[in-house]
């Protein structure tokens, strides 16, 4: 389910907040093919969100490295005080996920920042200020830890009812059922 399926048929908001999923990856990011040995899922060909994304519609094809997100999430924060949270988060995603864009470079996010109209000269304060929007991640982070989240993308519903992971629009409509009830 995508956040504008979830939009429409729910009539839901979606506030999307910085979550560091892996904090502990290296600035330069690990492998797919680690990341996914790990998980035990198939890299490649057999890789099981290949399936998942084409039955929705969408492209795939992501990046060979697993970036460290931490500048990504910083320059998301950046993105929602201009403004421009929505577009760059969009933009974010589908680098990553259709393009295979490394968005843990720093190249690579002047230039979506740029595509989204973000100012250079404060893209380029934070990169160059690993403390700026830190404390908004970090804080996020361990607020949505302290209440069971440790997967993404992660929909709190209502603020009752968590639902973790890319999951098949059936889901939330069971989800939403049971809130309703």
């Amino acid at each position: 389910m995508t956040a504008e399926e979830a939009r429409r048929e729910f009539g839901a908001d979606v506030v999307w907040l910085p979550f560091d999923l892996h904090p502990e990856y290296p600035p330069e990011g690990i492998p797919l093919a680690e990341l996914h040995r790990r998980y035990g899922i198939g890299v490649g060909e057999t890789d099981p969100l290949r399936d998942r994304f084409a039955a929705a519609g969408l492209e795939y094809k992501r990046p060979e490295i697993v970036p460290n997100t931490r500048l990504a999430l910083r320059m998301s924060e950046l993105a929602r005080e201009h403004g421009l949270h929505a577009p760059f988060h969009d933009r974010l995603m589908d680098g990553y996920w259709s393009q295979a864009t490394n968005v843990g470079d720093a190249d690579e996010l002047r230039r979506l920042a740029a595509e989204v109209g973000l100012p250079a000269a404060d893209v380029e304060r934070v990169i160059e200020d690993p403390a700026l929007y830190l404390d908004a991640v970090e804080g996020s982070t361990q607020q949505a830890i302290s209440i069971g989240i440790n997967a993404v993308p992660a929909f709190v519903l209502d603020r009752r009812l968590i639902v973790l992971g890319a999951q098949p629009i059936e889901v939330f409509r069971s989800a939403f059922a049971q809130l309703a009830a």
